[in-house]
């Protein structure tokens, strides 16, 4: 049987079975909320979930490719990232014990108003839609070069047979199915770790010496993910619905103890970008490790893709349509939850078609909104109206000004790939914290 038969295999197989082993969900809190038996998901279910939908195909691609370009160094910097749960789970804590807000939503209409709501929406709307077609693409170039019918194919039944069991559960799915992708995760992650460490030219010193830890070679990437982890969350709504449906306690347990497996989950997966470096390996990280160690391993590679790939993108459906039938009101029953859950499915696959690259979408759309961080950070503060739209306006800018590539050198104090990155998020979020007091002053003033 060839590997191309092997991969349909396993993404028929393994959609199927979710899809049976899923619940149907009857009822509005079962759909939106993965309430069971009027019991929310306790501290083990609510941390897997959390590490599993945050763990997307595009991530763990992106830390075997650091690994192989900057060795450990390059999957801690990734690893950065994951102080956001840490972030979000003591500010959502606060805001839900000392504030009493039911949603992120509740928050902000409550504190600057509907028009700040519907700014809000709109930003985490493009997160979703930008999740759907940067993960399928992942798993599409597993079956064929991009832009071809095998790659279109796979893309488009991934994407039906995920919606399916998405459908049929809505958030109770996706966190059923999460626990089921973590257990997976792992035990294919440390298949392929016992199977790297197995080899006689590979060891724990290659891993230690692989990288040099200057901002050149890593650390440009690893400060800019702390400082985008202060509003990156926020954006999120697979991370924010999911600190709503537990106890405020349970909840930041469950956000703290994501933050540090989840980090380590990343950098044990750039280990395989770690030993194609030590291999001279060069293109897709862990497509050529795969390659290099036969048929089983590559097929474990390709499982454990799906695996990340499917919790991401049925979070994403069911983010998507709370959006829309809950946080903004638009729908009441299961019927429009569902059908929200297909026409993101549609929009989001449809850059699939116009050949769009997968781009770094973490770090663009987290510099994009940088400035969320005032807005979440000092959440109690009192301030006017208009400083989140100063606030979020300014990220926004700062965030084109990072696409197009003109900030100005002689603003930026380090050197290497990242630099520009780094250093846009340090000035711009240092001018969305001060743009958004100032007015809270002139006010006074006044």
């Amino acid at each position: 049987m060839e590997t191309i038969h092997w991969q349909w295999t396993l993404i028929l197989v393994s959609s199927l079975i979710l899809f049976f082993l899923s619940p149907l969900a009857k009822t509005r809190d079962q759909f939106f909320k993965a309430v069971s038996n009027r019991k929310a998901p306790n501290t083990l279910v609510l941390t897997g979930s959390l590490i599993i939908s945050w763990i997307f195909a595009k991530s763990i691609t992106n830390a075997a490719n650091l690994g192989l370009d900057y060795g450990i160094v390059g999957g801690v910097a990734y690893a950065g990232y994951y102080l956001s749960f840490a972030v979000a789970g003591i500010l959502i804590y606060q805001m839900r014990t000392k504030g009493r807000f039911k949603s992120i939503h509740e928050f902000l209409t409550t504190k600057f108003g509907k028009g700040a709501m519907a700014i809000f929406s709109i930003l985490i709307a493009i997160r979703l839609f930008n999740e759907v077609w940067s993960n399928t693409m992942v798993i599409g170039s597993y079956f064929g070069e991009s832009g071809s019918q095998p790659y279109y194919l796979a893309i488009i039944v991934f994407t039906v047979l995920t919606l399916a069991y998405a459908v049929k559960g809505g958030l109770s799915s996706s966190i059923f199915t999460d626990v089921i992708q973590m257990v997976l995760f792992s035990v294919l992650l440390m298949i392929i770790l016992g199977t790297i460490f197995s080899t006689e030219d590979f060891s724990t010193t290659d891993i230690v010496t692989s990288g040099t830890w200057s901002f050149e070679l890593g650390l440009n990437l690893f400060f800019a993910a702390i400082i985008q982890s202060f509003s990156y969350p926020f954006h999120d709504p697979v991370l924010t619905d999911r600190a709503f449906i537990t106890s405020p306690k349970v909840t930041r347990r469950s956000f703290l103890l994501a933050s540090i497996l989840g980090a380590i989950c990343i950098i044990l997966f750039s280990v395989i970008g770690v030993y194609a470096q030590t291999q001279g390996m060069k293109g897709q990280a862990a497509v050529e490790v795969g390659k290099a160690f036969g048929v089983i391993i590559l097929l474990v590679i390709n499982f454990i893709m799906i695996t990340s790939a499917a919790s991401t993108l049925d979070s994403t459906f069911s983010s998507f349509s709370k959006l829309l039938a809950v946080d903004l009101k638009m729908g009441k029953d299961l019927t429009f939850g569902r059908i929200s859950m297909a026409i993101i499915a549609i929009l989001g696959t449809l850059p699939v078609f116009l050949d769009v690259e997968i781009l770094s979408a973490t770090t663009i759309s987290g510099t994009m909104v940088i400035g969320l961080t005032p807005v979440f950070v000092f959440w109690n503060m009192k301030v006017p109206r208009i400083s989140f739209y100063l606030s979020v306006i300014c990220g926004l800018v700062f965030g084109f000004v990072l696409v197009f590539g003109v900030f100005p050198e002689s603003l930026i104090f380090t050197e290497g790939k990242y630099a520009d990155l780094l250093w846009v998020n340090v000035w711009g979020i240092l001018s969305c914290i001060i743009i958004y007091i100032i007015p809270k002053f002139i006010v006074i003033k006044r």
